[in-house]
């Protein structure tokens, strides 16, 4: 704790002693903007030798904007992923982009709607392009407002695979490590349990990303061992309904 204080106190001891140099500075070139301390918006954790970020997501909605960009869907749905990839995707891509919390964003190609993932607004296999990521492991958990339920996400998956068509992609992803519930954020699965969740389809591609950056970024079709050794690991799963 008194480690966390001291270093606290001497990144702001720096920070005002780099507001008092720049304002010099500022001054000697003639002050182009106001500046003065009233101000001051400290940004105190940014000086690092490496850009932080966070390793699912930067990784899955690359993996998924990759297989997308492969497999050139005339149009494309997505259930509740990152709003990030929808906006992205949409710049190549058609997407429709639905959430129980629907998102008023405004761009070309990109349609947003209103749909709760346990009953899905589409006809039996009538979609050829889907994707569902980082979304399954919360539905039942009530975390966004959702209902109370043990088995929404099975409820969830039973949807997903219901409406895929033949020959349609999923592009799924949760959660890997020991199973378990980590109320109210979200549910870990094993590997096993999400293939035998998706026994119906065929699994064209599973990617990790591991725990331990040391172990890799984005890893394609990875050994069992290093699956399993997972504590929150990243499972990518590019489903193919045959």
């Amino acid at each position: 704790m008194f480690k966390k204080l001291l270093k606290k106190a001497l990144a702001y001891n720096r920070y005002v002693s780099d507001f008092l140099k720049f304002k010099r500075l500022a001054a000697l070139q003639g002050n182009r903007f106001p500046m003065q301390w009233k101000d001051r918006y400290p940004c105190l954790k940014d000086r690092t030798s490496t850009t932080g970020f966070d390793r699912h997501y930067v990784y899955h909605t690359a993996w998924a904007a990759r297989i997308l960009a492969y497999n050139k869907p005339a149009m494309h749905i997505d259930i509740s992923s990152s709003l990030f990839f929808n906006t992205l995707v949409s710049a190549f891509l058609p997407v429709t982009f639905y959430d129980y919390r629907p998102a008023n964003v405004g761009l070309s190609n990109l349609l947003t709607r209103a749909a709760d993932l346990c009953a899905l607004p589409f006809a039996h296999q009538s979609i050829q392009s889907l994707s569902c990521m980082h979304v399954v492991e919360h539905v039942g958990l009530g975390r966004y407002g959702d209902a109370l339920d043990p088995e929404g996400d099975l409820k969830a998956i039973s949807e997903l695979k219901r409406v895929l068509s033949p020959q349609g992609t999923l592009l799924f992803v949760v959660p890997i490590g020991k199973p378990k519930i980590m109320f109210n954020a979200h549910r870990i699965y094993s590997h096993v349990q999400i293939m035998d969740h998706f026994r119906e389809l065929h699994l064209q591609e599973f990617a990790l990303i591991p725990d331990e950056p040391a172990d890799g970024g984005l890893l394609i079709n990875p050994e069992l061992s290093m699956i399993d050794k997972q504590t929150y690991g990243c499972g990518c799963y590019w489903f193919v309904r045959r």
